[in-house]
């Protein structure tokens, strides 16, 4: 019972998080549409620590995009799906690789790749063709992409002082 009130509480403190990061002054123009630089994107990276982590960050995805984005119910539904898919996949194969930095790169590429949902929901409120779609989902991929890297790094000097594994209440 303890665990699940920790998870619980660990969970919303990451959503809360998640919120914060994407609406910082300067960073929140660049939180939504075509190109996305929303620095919450680094916390994606404490599900390699513990997939127990999943659920604040897509929960944080899910606030901001209701309360922020333009698109919101929308932008709802298909962030959600991309975070919950691409960091799903990441809590499954993550633990089968040894290392740190390939969990991190996993999770890089995963979450990059995923931005297709994203790139379909803005080609659908846009009408977008063949060609602006593909645009669209290489920015969309390439700003994910340094997001990510910058927060592998970000994270990973952050765990040294934290230990993510530990908050969750593993040994």
């Amino acid at each position: 019972m303890q665990r699940k009130v920790l998870t619980l509480v660990v969970n919303a403190i990451v959503a809360a998080l998640y919120v914060v990061l994407a609406v910082v002054p300067g960073a929140f123009s660049l939180a939504s549409g075509a190109i996305q630089f929303r620095i919450s994107e680094m916390l994606n990276h404490l599900v390699v620590f513990d997939r127990r982590y999943l659920w604040g960050v897509v929960l944080g995805v899910g606030l901001y995009n209701a309360i922020f984005s333009p698109m919101h119910w929308l932008d709802v539904l298909f962030g959600g799906a991309q975070s919950l898919i691409g960091l799903a996949l990441v809590a499954w194969l993550a633990p089968h690789l040894p290392k740190l930095w390939q969990k991190m790169a996993l999770n890089t590429v995963i979450m990059s790749l995923t931005m297709v949902l994203i790139a379909i929901e803005i080609a659908i409120t846009g009408h977008l063709n063949a060609a602006a779609f593909g645009m669209t989902y290489l920015t969309l991929m390439a700003s994910e992409v340094i997001i990510m890297i910058l927060g592998a790094v970000v994270m990973a000097a952050i765990d040294r002082a934290v230990h993510f594994a530990k908050v969750m209440g593993q040994k």
